[in-house]
């Protein structure tokens, strides 16, 4: 397999600590470049002239420090995943870094999440930067479908039409020849060859919208279909206001635009987006597939070679109860293999949960709640009241990731004590609930440009036919509500976005 590069800019003065740091990644994988920088004009320099995929800062540097080089590099709007490192810092600086815009921070002393904050901070900034090429794609598909409809060719027209339905056509400028491709002449005074050139099916919805719109006397918009003689044929957009010139005749005075080219642009518009839905669909089921090869290795393959050096070091303590100093290295060796096993584990768990599968949403979740719980040291209390609720694998998959990432969410945002789950089943809709008691979230927080998570729950219920409810709730918190039907209709999928 080959190697992922990644391109690493340490802001430390310590280059035993740096070379530790390298090895872990490297350890994990990684094809590392890196640079190291300990002063704000070397990190200038650096942040100028290369291209980085990661940035970990100590805390503190001589005459420098790593909330200084946080702002540095916000100041020139790189989005780059921003860790900070220390041997000393308390929970109440890390929460500073952190609300200033740290993606983490980690003890020196205890680097044993830095693997796995980086790979998920990585794959969130790569689907931060696809997100925004997909946006971009869809500006720029609207742009020519606004060119387009700029350059549209109408005609003015001037019409009357009495109660009983007759039309008589008083004014057409010269764009209506190119629209109807036929000489004004023919079609000044008696309206019933233009009215013949509407298609039958269209017909009844002119006569209805211009009898409402002349009782109201509101702005006639009408869209329909005109077949021009020995052409094919076109849509066209009528907008007029009418005038009651007495009891029984109205006069009508508008534009006519020839919207075929809109029409067909709008056609090619949803069928590209229906094409991109199906690329994402793609791209998840592929992401599903991947996380959960790479789960099994990690439990069959790394948990068994883990397993296979605990009992190798349990034979060897054995040998070693003479020795006093050496059967407790052994012993603390041991220890250490014991946290490998239980973060192998857990990494897995959170890869492709097989308690998912085996035993269902509600079991998934409790397990990941409790796992949260050990990691976090927050309280997570879990209510499930519909143990046995059968939802079909993708809606499972689904639901159970948004649960993932709203508590990532709470873990970095929130500042909360205590975290509370509802799972239940109302009628035919799963129904989760997830209230925190942090800081709550505020409006401003959901218009971000950066706000993808949030994006991306909604995305990801919604192509389920549900709903992501997200709102602050009273004394103070934040409370998500998903609501998602349980059996899934085919004009679904699901939708992963990380």
């Amino acid at each position: 397999m080959t190697r992922q590069v990644l391109r690493v800019l340490l802001v430390e003065d310590n280059e035993d600590d740096a070379i530790l740091l390298l090895a872990r990644l490297r350890r994990a994988g990684f094809e590392v470049f890196s640079e190291r920088v300990e002063t704000p004009q070397a990190l200038d320099a650096a942040l100028s002239h290369g291209t980085w995929d990661l940035i970990l800062s100590d805390y503190k540097l001589p005459g420098f420090s790593g909330i200084a080089a946080l702002e540095r590099v916000q100041a020139r709007k790189i989005d780059v995943p921003f860790f900070i490192i220390s041997g000393t810092i308390d929970d109440e600086t890390a929460s500073s870094a952190m609300r200033a815009g740290a993606q983490d921070y980690l003890s020196k002393d205890r680097l044993d999440r830095l693997i796995p904050a980086v790979e998920r901070e990585l794959r969130e900034a790569r689907m931060r930067s696809e997100r925004l090429a997909a946006i971009e794609a869809a500006r720029d598909h609207e742009a020519r479908l606004g060119a387009l409809a700029a350059n549209i060719p109408g005609a003015a027209f001037q019409m009357t039409r009495g109660d009983d339905g007759q039309i008589s056509i008083e004014y057409l400028s010269e764009g209506a020849l190119f629209l109807f491709e036929v000489p004004l002449d023919a079609l000044i005074g008696d309206g019933s060859q233009l009215l013949g050139m509407v298609l039958a099916e269209d017909r009844p919805g002119l006569d209805e919208a211009l009898s409402e719109c002349s009782q109201r006397l509101a702005t006639l918009n009408w869209e329909g279909r005109i077949r021009v003689p020995g052409r094919d044929i076109k849509w066209i957009n009528l907008r007029a206001t009418p005038t009651r010139l007495d009891a029984q005749t109205t006069r009508w005075d508008g534009v006519m635009w020839n919207i075929t080219h809109s029409k067909q642009s709008q056609a090619d518009l949803s069928a590209s987006r229906a094409q991109l839905a199906e690329l994402s669909n793609h791209l998840q089921s592929v992401k599903e597939e991947e996380r959960e090869r790479i789960a099994r290795d990690i439990h069959d393959v790394l948990g068994g070679l883990l397993v296979g050096i605990k009992i190798e070091l349990s034979l060897l303590a054995s040998r070693l109860e003479s020795d006093p100093a050496h059967g407790a290295r052994a012993k603390r060796i041991a220890g250490l293999v014991d946290e490998a096993i239980t973060t192998a584990g857990r990494v897995a768990r959170e890869l492709r949960p097989g308690i998912l599968k085996e035993f269902g949403l509600a079991a998934a979740i409790e397990s990941h709640a409790e796992d949260f719980s050990q990691r976090t040291g927050l309280r997570c209390n879990v209510l499930c009241a519909d143990h046995d609720i059968e939802c079909a694998e993708d809606a499972s998959i689904a639901i159970f990731r948004v649960f993932q990432e709203t508590l990532t969410n709470v873990a970095k945002h929130a500042q909360a004590k205590e975290v509370t789950v509802r799972l239940m089943q109302e009628g035919d809709e799963v129904l989760l609930q997830v209230t925190d008691d942090g800081v709550g979230i505020r409006s401003a927080d959901f218009s971000k440009p950066r706000s993808f998570g949030l994006r991306g729950m909604r995305e990801r219920v919604a192509s389920l036919g549900g709903s992501v409810d997200i709102r602050a709730v009273s004394p103070h918190g934040t409370q998500m509500i998903l609501r998602a039907p349980v059996a899934q209709s085919g004009n679904h999928s699901f939708q992963e976005s990380a």
